[in-house]
């Protein structure tokens, strides 16, 4: 391996296949740049004299675990926004929300759980939780659960902070903003009674024992996610998103993604013409 302020691409190959061991994200040849870039701050955090050395540091260092905590936050992408996607949003909450309170009412259930797997700053769950505070009168003496996750650490303190710019909210409706936001500073603060209905875990998805755990989910979303893994990573995760499911449960993806050639398990219905992965029932 050789030592040098550039990454090389032997030390490319093994610091690629280290976090993709790790986390199930894949950095192909053509993003090496990327990677590289995102990697230099930590370099400097560490006193790595070259990115061979953080290899190392990664490998044999005490404090590896701490680091890879840090390394997650650098090399995820984290670009969202409130109401993000709308007609996949309508879809949910016109299709899929109004198909599972109608079936659960049949049953005599009243608990819905949704899950935001890949949550990043939190615009996706909260989103979701005041698609739920605009239908509390259908929803009345109902249990609505939303669990929110994400690889990084730093994501979920900015999702828990529940603080956003106006870039964040650019596509939230006025009177949503009037009625779950308040100001703060020129920013906007999601309210209390919004940010209780979300609950926050770090979670790695390729870590199979803690993903097969999550059990019970109604719906998941997993939007703009997958598309950082490779398919054998991929089908691995989307396998364990069908065991979480509760019988006629839904799995939404972002719009430009789809499980061709990765699962078989689901049928593809549309809601409002958007397509929505179901886990049929038994």
């Amino acid at each position: 391996m050789e030592k040098q302020m550039s990454l090389g691409n032997e030390t490319f190959r093994l610091l690629r296949d280290m976090i993709y061991e790790q986390s199930g994200i894949f950095f192909p040849e053509s993003k090496k740049y990327l990677l590289e870039n995102r990697l230099r701050r930590r370099l400097e955090e560490r006193n790595c004299q070259t990115f061979e050395d953080y290899y190392y540091f990664l490998k044999y260092d005490p404090g590896r675990e701490g680091e890879f905590l840090c390394l997650f936050d650098v090399v995820t992408t984290n670009e969202t926004s409130f109401f993000r996607d709308p007609g996949q949003l309508m879809a949910f909450e016109n299709g899929v929300l109004h198909t599972l309170v109608k079936e659960k009412e049949t049953r005599g259930e009243k608990r819905l759980r949704f899950w935001s797997a890949g949550c990043s700053t939190g615009e996706e769950p909260y989103t979701l939780a005041i698609i739920i505070k605009e239908r509390q009168e259908q929803l009345k003496n109902w249990t609505v659960e939303i669990m929110a996750s994400d690889i990084s650490e730093g994501v979920l303190q900015s999702a828990k902070r529940a603080i956003y710019n106006q870039n964040a909210i650019r596509n939230t409706p006025p009177a949503i903003l009037t009625r779950y936001f308040r100001n703060s500073g020129g920013n906007y603060a999601v309210k209390e009674e919004v940010k209780n209905l979300v609950r926050f875990y770090r979670l790695n998805l390729f870590d199979q024992a803690r993903v097969r755990a999550v059990r019970g989910m109604d719906v998941v979303f997993c939007r703009n996610v997958l598309i950082y893994f490779e398919d054998k990573a991929k089908k691995h995760v989307v396998s364990w998103f069908y065991d979480s499911l509760n019988p006629g449960g839904y799995l939404f993806l972002g719009h430009a993604e789809s499980l061709y050639n990765i699962s078989r398990a689901f049928k593809l219905v549309n809601f409002d013409g958007r397509p929505v992965y179901k886990k049929e029932a038994v």
